[in-house]
């Protein structure tokens, strides 16, 4: 295993790591990846089906989660959407690849070799064993490192995705990293939730969201003033915020709420957060 101090790269990175470390039995990612294998560290999108809340009391929490889940799941469509045709050959980068919900829905969309990265051991290990179940270890691993400073060669990369994992890092040594292991013409893409910048510079939402995850929201101008800096030309820039509400609506329902939702809702409703899928490509 790598040493620690190429893999936590300043204070921020520490506190990080020492947040993930910390959820090794968080019911909220485990539970509801439980039946199918997926086990998503990102959020939902869509509408939910109302009748859940109307379930019987011994079941309803029960159907709560499988509609969370399920949303979690259909989140993952916008990153097959943005990277476009992928082919079988191509090697594909998870940056924060989590407990490996998005790795392996790429890999089985497509049928491609996906490199998962990620600064949480337990994950690494948990996804490594994941995917011997799976019988993918051939083609989907899992490496302890971090996504701002990987020892992959340039240009090792037909494609990279990072799924709600950028505001846990700095984005420009992100994007340098990325360009730099992206080959000419490979693509990134990007789901986010991020700071309106033009609607508010800082509100109290993001304030809340960023104190309960240890994470720092980035701005809205950052994501796209990052990529252009580092040879990134966005070709696809869809927001989905909208779509991103239900989700939160349905979780404050569920036992496994943590506090967190009231603060997405408002940003959302606001307009002071937004959630944003961001494709680039490198030139």
């Amino acid at each position: 295993m790598p040493n620690m101090d190429t893999v936590t790269l300043g204070e921020h990175d520490a506190e990080q790591r020492g947040y993930w470390d910390a959820k090794q039995t968080d019911d909220i990612n485990l539970l509801l990846g439980s039946e199918d294998g997926l086990y998503h560290h990102h959020y939902g999108i869509g509408d939910y089906d109302h009748a859940v809340l109307d379930a019987p009391a011994g079941r309803r929490e029960e159907q709560i989660q499988r509609e969370l889940h399920r949303m979690e799941t259909l989140e993952t469509g916008l990153v097959l959407d943005a990277l476009g045709e992928v082919p079988s050959t191509a090697r594909v980068m998870d940056a924060g690849s989590g407990r490996g919900g998005t790795s392996f829905v790429i890999a089985d969309k497509f049928g491609c070799r996906v490199d998962g990265v990620n600064y949480c051991a337990h994950h690494v290990d948990f996804t490594q064993n994941l995917a011997r179940e799976r019988g993918v270890a051939n083609r989907v691993q899992f490496h302890f490192t971090n996504m701002m400073q990987t020892p992959f060669e340039d240009g090792t990369f037909d494609f990279i995705v990072s799924n709600e994992t950028t505001m846990c890092v700095d984005i420009h040594k992100a994007f340098a990293e990325f360009s730099r292991l992206l080959r000419p013409g490979g693509r990134y893409v990007a789901v986010t939730w991020s700071r309106h910048d033009a609607v508010h510079p800082r509100s109290e939402a993001s304030r809340e969201i960023d104190e309960h995850y240890l994470c720092g929201m980035h701005k809205r101008s950052t994501y796209f003033e990052a990529l252009a800096a580092n040879g990134l030309v966005p070709y696809h820039v869809r927001d989905h915020t909208e779509e991103a509400i239900p989700y939160w609506e349905l979780r404050e329902h569920s036992e496994l709420r943590t506090g967190v939702e009231a603060p997405f809702l408002r940003g959302f409703r606001e307009q002071s957060i937004d959630y944003l899928v961001i494709a680039s490509e490198r030139v």
